[in-house]
């Protein structure tokens, strides 16, 4: 270890389960989720996904959580480490740089939405998003807000705002990883989870209670809008689409594969339980995208817009900031509940950029940086990021190719080598010996079977039909598009210098 790593832990165990569910809990929960199931046939889309929660989700966390927990106790903290710890090959330092990558990039664009959401609530305060009920009017603040129409154009006089909500929102983010991961985030976390959960219990029971708005329509109603959302079209089934949509969604809705886990799970002390943490933490997130954000989105949606809505929500930002404005509009006390859902997904976000911030910036202490020095350097290229997506904001090109390749691609990549580490090079058996220290519950044994041989064949398929259905239109926009091309080269700059800085420091690492 570094010689200015510094003894860290949590709390309790209810502060690691808590943070680990916010780092899942997020804007996926309650945007992406809703509108993946509408459109890939509602209830019958709950069937890939659940298959997809226990062949995929559900163990790759247990594996995530056993993996950091063992590397956490030969004193490491970051994914180099914990990888070395793991597999005693001198490669295997240098695939932990995607578990450092991957969340910092995510954080520069991530921390931008979230600024959105916050931005939004604060004009749900005073008003300024109630002052019609005219969809192409909040379809043009939201182009407004983001500055779709041209690079550079947050930055002109008139549009500041934004910009100002997110030094504000990048600021906040810092000052709660300073603080360290007890008085921190752990802290933050339990605050803000009972009050996420207390606004969309708000929101859900406002949107419950609505009535048909049009006698003519009595068709969209609430039960009309669970219909839509939960009545399953079982021709979806034989579609590909309807199980990579599905399998994608639990593949990010759990954080699996962000190298969240790996670092969050690596303070835990040796007996302390990672079957049922793990467990948790997964029903927990499962509890706010199925419960929460699948029953207050789409009903509320429909109820106001109807089937066409299915239209709007291929978007994934596009229903949340588009068409829910709209909704809120014409419900009455819209404005209360309309802050109330964009503060609860500005707390959501919250949760899960802490989580992305924390691997880095504790890999960059593992390495001897000090404390202050290494919030400073990792917040200024945090900050060259997100302001790289905030200039580049027309028609979002920035952002969309930052998370296709870092948060889409190299997630995939990233997943298949910790499924492949813990269950054929660490040993599926030694792993799940690993996994029942201090357990007190046991993970079935039909698991094993499905950790090392169902698992990475089906990320394996999932990735190449991804491909297929994605690559090829983005590997064109890097030669036909200078801000995807730039973007890309961005990424394999930091790329670069991760890589550099575990070279460098190899030795730190190779004692195990």
């Amino acid at each position: 270890m570094g010689k200015n790593s510094k003894k860290e832990s949590w709390g309790s165990k209810l502060g690691v389960i808590m943070a680990v569910a916010g780092s899942a809990v997020g804007l996926g929960n309650f945007l992406r989720f809703p509108g993946q199931a509408a459109q890939n046939g509602g209830g019958a889309f709950m069937i890939p996904y659940f298959v997809s929660l226990l062949l995929i989700g559900i163990p790759l966390a247990w594996a995530e959580w056993t993996m950091a927990r063992y590397g956490g106790q030969k004193g490491f903290h970051s994914a180099p480490g914990v990888f070395q710890s793991l597999w005693k090959n001198k490669i295997s330092k240098y695939l932990g740089s995607l578990a450092i990558l991957i969340p910092l990039i995510i954080f520069m664009y991530y921390v931008v939405i979230e600024a959105w959401c916050l931005s939004y609530a604060i004009d749900y305060l005073n008003g300024s998003l109630m002052k019609g009920n005219d969809a192409k009017a909040y379809s043009d603040f939201f182009a407004q807000q983001v500055g779709i129409s041209a690079d550079g154009s947050l930055f002109q006089k008139g549009s500041m705002k934004v910009i100002l909500v997110l030094i504000f929102t990048f600021a906040f983010n810092f000052f709660l990883i300073a603080k360290g991961l007890m008085g921190g985030i752990e802290r933050f976390v339990k605050v803000a989870i009972p009050i996420m959960t207390v606004c969309a219990i708000c929101v859900l029971i406002r949107v419950l209670t609505l009535k048909t708005p049009d006698p003519s329509l009595p068709e969209q109603s609430v039960i009309g809008g669970l219909g839509f959302m939960w009545n399953p079209n079982f021709e979806k089934l034989t579609d590909p689409q309807t199980w990579l949509a599905a399998a994608s969604q639990i593949f990010f809705s759990l954080s699996v594969g962000f190298g969240v886990i790996i670092n969050y799970a690596s303070y835990l002390k040796e007996k302390d339980d990672v079957v049922l943490s793990g467990l948790t933490a997964c029903s927990m997130n499962e509890f706010f995208e199925v419960c929460l954000g699948g029953l207050i989105t789409l009903p509320a949606a429909f109820i106001f817009m109807g089937a066409g809505l299915a239209s709007v929500s291929g978007s994934t930002f596009g229903l949340g900031f588009n068409a829910l404005p709209n909704v809120f509009a014409q419900m009455p006390a819209g404005q209360f509940f309309g802050f109330l859902w964009f503060f609860m997904l500005f707390l959501a976000a919250v949760t899960s950029s802490l989580s992305m911030i924390q691997p880095v910036f504790a890999f960059v202490k593992e390495i001897g940086i000090e404390h202050k020095k290494a919030i400073k350097g990792v917040a200024l290229i945090s900050a060259v990021g997100a302001g790289f997506v905030v200039y580049f904001s027309k028609d979002l090109k920035a952002l969309d190719t930052m998370d296709f390749w870092v948060g889409t691609f190299l997630i995939f990549i990233l997943a298949m080598m910790q499924s492949i580490i813990f269950a054929w090079i660490f040993g599926v058996d030694r792993g799940f010996e690993e996994a029942h220290k201090g357990a007190s519950i046991n993970i079935p044994g039909f698991v094993k079977p499905i950790l090392k041989y169902v698992t990475p064949v089906y990320l394996l398929v999932i990735f190449i039909g991804f491909a297929v259905n994605n690559a090829p239109a983005y590997f064109k926009s890097l030669l036909s598009d200078s801000v995807a091309g730039v973007s890309v080269a961005f990424i394999m700059f930091i790329l670069a210098g991760i890589l550099y800085l575990i070279h460098k420091h190899r030795k730190l690492w190779e004692h195990v």
